[in-house]
């Protein structure tokens, strides 16, 4: 990892849909509970200390039709707001954005995405362009 000292930036893809399901290699452990456990692994290694990070949580037409039929609850057994797309993936988004032991140092770009919506995934490219840009003047 120590190649990719004075990486300006970071792009991290996670799927929000994946709050239920299980990695393929290893039945007992959740796949966003995996997916947080390598963007903290990431976003705070001594490398990256002062990296900016841009977080695409993908997947939200996916994870708005289950979450109406599975409750978060079954990935973060803590929560007790409502099961609805807005509640349920700002409850995800916090729990990366909270990973961060840099706050106020260290910038954490998230976007909700769906990666085969082009319009969407237009838009928030031309966000990280211009991001990149920000953090490279």
């Amino acid at each position: 990892i120590h190649c990719f000292e004075g990486v300006t930036c970071i792009i991290f893809c996670g799927a929000l849909s994946a709050y239920d399901m299980v990695l393929v290699e290893d039945d007992e452990v959740n796949r966003m509970h995996e997916s947080l456990h390598l963007f903290n692994s990431i976003c705070n290694h001594r490398f990256f200390a002062l990296t900016s990070i841009v977080l695409f949580l993908n997947k939200k037409d996916l994870f708005e039709e289950k979450i109406k039929k599975v409750h978060l609850s079954i990935c973060f057994p803590d929560y007790d707001g409502p099961n609805t797309y807005d509640d349920a993936s700002n409850y995800i988004k916090t729990q990366f954005l909270d990973l961060n032991m840099k706050k106020g140092q260290k910038e954490i770009y998230s976007h909700l995405t769906c990666a085969t919506d082009t319009k969407n995934v237009e838009i928030v490219f031309n966000a990280v362009t211009d991001i990149i840009i920000k953090e490279n003047l």
